[in-house]
């Protein structure tokens, strides 16, 4: 027995000091500082091109939203009402975005003393918060608190920077987004609070157009992850 838990300790070190080695790697390879940019009328003038190629008038028009984000988070969202459904597991949450108190849930089926909800209201305001993100953030250029401004990273491309200043999850966020010639997102860089590598690239790819007329990204390619949003649906009326 002790022969054997001194060869599992040995490899669980070497497994630490590969993970420490390529973390390492990667942070020296990838990791910038976030380029200051410069808030003007050009930046502004950048975001409503993405947000005209888009059809930014048919997503404030869209009422429901509704798709799986990978680990099995899945959404039903009503715009109108305020209002999203969300489940994993056996867990389903009815989320209130106005009142989160006044969300209900449900585990195996069963509702949750009052006491008891409140852990699994923030869980799935998190899921949200996070997962809803990387499918219409490119809508979320002109939310109140963010600021939008033209910078140039490292590798001397230029984007708009757009910074999240108060809400959501984790503010002080910055996304650099690349455009291609009509204005569609290509992907970004991020600088945000739960990655410690800054500026690691993420794609927004495999765009579809929706029945409500929105165009949204299904694939996202971020180092060596896939980011796979499936049963993706956008509509007006049920």
């Amino acid at each position: 027995m002790k022969k054997l838990l001194k060869i599992t300790g040995k490899i669980l070190l070497a497994l630490i000091v590969i993970l420490v080695l390529l973390f390492g790697y990667v942070y020296i390879k990838y990791n910038e500082p976030l380029p200051k940019g410069v808030e003007s009328a050009e930046a502004d003038a950048l975001a409503n091109k993405m947000l005209t190629a888009l059809n930014y008038e048919a997503f404030q028009n869209t009422r429901y939203l509704s798709w799986t984000f990978p680990g099995g988070h899945k959404y039903i969202w009503d715009k109108d009402q305020y209002k999203v459904n969300v489940s994993w597991d056996e867990i389903q949450v009815t989320l209130d975005l106005k009142t989160p108190n006044n969300s209900t849930v449900t585990v195996e089926g069963k509702n949750i003393e009052p006491n008891k909800k409140k852990a699994y209201i923030q869980t799935a305001l998190s899921y949200f918060h996070n997962d809803s993100f990387w499918l219409v953030a490119p809508y979320k250029v002109f939310d109140s608190n963010t600021s939008r401004s033209i910078a140039t990273n490292e590798a001397g491309k230029k984007g708009l920077l757009i910074t999240y200043n108060a809400g959501g999850t984790t503010p002080g966020d910055s996304y650099l987004w690349f455009l291609d010639e009509n204005g569609r997102p290509t992907g970004y860089q991020m600088w945000v609070n739960i990655i410690p590598i800054g500026g690691l690239y993420a794609s927004w790819e495999d765009w579809k157009k929706m029945e409500s007329g929105i165009q949204l990204s299904s694939t996202h390619k971020l180092f060596i992850l896939d980011l796979n949003l499936e049963n993706i649906k956008a509509w007006n009326e049920k």
